[in-house]
């Protein structure tokens, strides 16, 4: 009896676990199988959800991201962000507006985020992430960088079209071929920013938009949060990450997160930075929920006794990009000021005297390069002088080294010093300096001795690297 009990109840037992098994696999595929439906009944108003629930069906993605932000759970949704009155220069209607007293605008700038950050924008608004980074690509009074985009690498010389025409309102140059401004629309803007076309339904026409940082928008406002805080989870996680700033801060003039990854800081957070805590709220990010800084926490964020700051440029000394170095004043900072709170900064974690030496390597190098730029601006004027300069400064190798030498290897070694990357700071740095340099002596000595320019280029296009 007990050995036939057994084998009955253990037969049970397999059924009973089957069955169960089954059931579970059914609902497990059910659930997989039925389409995921975003149903919101409270918390917003009636005409919010109408966006909410029509976009999560054409755009889920979009709706996905917002869903787990900070935002929604805020209460803020697409209609608070992107409704405009009607008379905006940006209002426009989708389709699911046709017919309606509402107007939107997919182009949200600074100004909409001011409403709730207004301290953030104004601080963001002063920096070099303001009107300073679109000025690059559509000021008029940047002429040679619009001439460089829309003449030279828009292949505009090869049309024969006037240089002085393209660069007389900084906007897309009308009745020119459409290729004239991709190097503009595919680089430049997508990190400086660009002045936004619209065409006559109000939509962005020209590939003006979307754009970088410093956009500037038909309604007068300037800047784009979400370059940094990406759409449309606004993560200040991420934000405060250094990827956030590589996407832009990179490449052979700037190679700001390749010289952040080969520093003992980037060697930390590569090894370490996925256990670090990104998410704590403003203003409570602190030593301890990360072991090394990233380029926000040096920046930016709030640390010892310092707080948190939308201007990137507030605790800079020196102007590491332009082509003489100088202490940092007006729209550009100010570096007397900036350099004490750096040096608050590096004492969270560094002796003061790792940071002493730390700062003393930037000014040497700071010396060293301009050196070596004062001796070619010396040689430059002299050439100018005497008629041996080319008019076309892309085909004249000694106009072309003394760029590479300022925005290529000059900058490099700068900040490669400043952010302790020494491969940066030397092979592609200095290394390079004195080797264009001594290139630029050659040419010089050459021109003047026989009082004409050479036949041909001996420069490589490509430049140093």
């Amino acid at each position: 009896m007990k050995q036939s009990f057994g084998k009955t109840g253990i037969l049970c037992l397999v059924l009973l676990l089957t069955g169960m098994a089954a059931y579970a696999l059914a609902q497990t595929q059910e659930t997989n199988l039925a389409p995921k439906e975003l149903v919101i009944k409270r918390g917003f108003t009636q005409k919010a959800l109408q966006c909410i629930e029509c976009h999560a069906k054409k755009m889920p993605g979009i709706v996905e991201s917002w869903r787990s932000s900070r935002m929604s759970h805020a209460g803020i949704s697409c209609y608070d962000c992107h409704v405009v009155k009607k008379s905006s220069p940006m209002a426009s209607q989708c389709e699911g507006l046709k017919g309606t007293d509402t107007f939107i605008s997919p182009m949200v700038s600074s100004k909409t985020c001011s409403r709730c950050h207004p301290q953030e924008v104004e601080q963001f608004l002063k920096s070099g992430h303001g009107a300073l980074a679109s000025s690059a690509v559509m000021d008029p009074k940047r002429g040679k960088l619009i001439k460089l985009m829309y003449y030279f690498e828009g292949c505009g010389f090869m049309d024969k079209l006037n240089p002085a025409d393209l660069i007389a309102t900084g906007k897309t140059p009308e009745g020119q071929p459409n290729y004239i401004r991709a190097s503009r629309a595919a680089g430049c803007q997508m990190c400086h920013g660009t002045l936004v076309e619209l065409g006559p339904d109000n939509k962005p026409i020209n590939e003006t938009w979307p754009a970088g940082v410093g956009t500037r928008y038909p309604d007068g406002s300037i800047g784009t949060c979400t370059v940094c805080h990406e759409r449309h989870t606004f993560s200040i996680a991420d934000a405060r990450k250094p990827e956030a700033c590589g996407a832009c801060h990179l490449g052979p003039d700037h190679p700001n997160i390749e010289i952040y990854l080969e520093s003992k800081h980037g060697q930390l957070f590569q090894v370490q930075g996925e256990h670090w805590k990104f998410d704590s709220p403003p203003g409570a990010w602190e030593p301890g929920d990360y072991l090394a800084p990233t380029c926000a926490t040096c920046h930016m964020s709030g640390i010892g006794d310092l707080a948190t700051t939308h201007n990137v440029q507030e605790r800079l000394k020196w102007d590491l990009m332009h082509k003489k170095s100088v202490i940092r004043s007006g729209n550009r900072g100010d570096g007397a000021k900036g350099e004490p709170l750096m040096r608050r900064v590096c004492a969270n974690c560094h002796s003061k005297t790792h940071t002493n030496v730390q700062r003393a390597t930037l000014d040497h190098m700071v010396e060293l390069y301009n050196k070596q730029w004062a001796a070619a601006v010396k040689m430059k004027e002299d050439l100018a002088k005497k008629g041996l300069l080319k008019k076309d400064p892309w085909k004249d190798p000694f106009l072309e080294l003394t760029y590479y030498l300022w925005h290529h290897t000059g900058r490099r070694a700068r900040q490669g010093a400043a952010m302790n990357a020494p491969d940066y700071a030397h092979w592609h740095g200095t290394f390079q300096m004195f080797q264009v340099l001594k290139d630029m002596e050659d040419i010089y000595n050459y021109r003047v001795k026989n009082n004409k320019i050479e036949d041909l280029s001996p420069v490589m296009s490509t430049a140093p690297y």
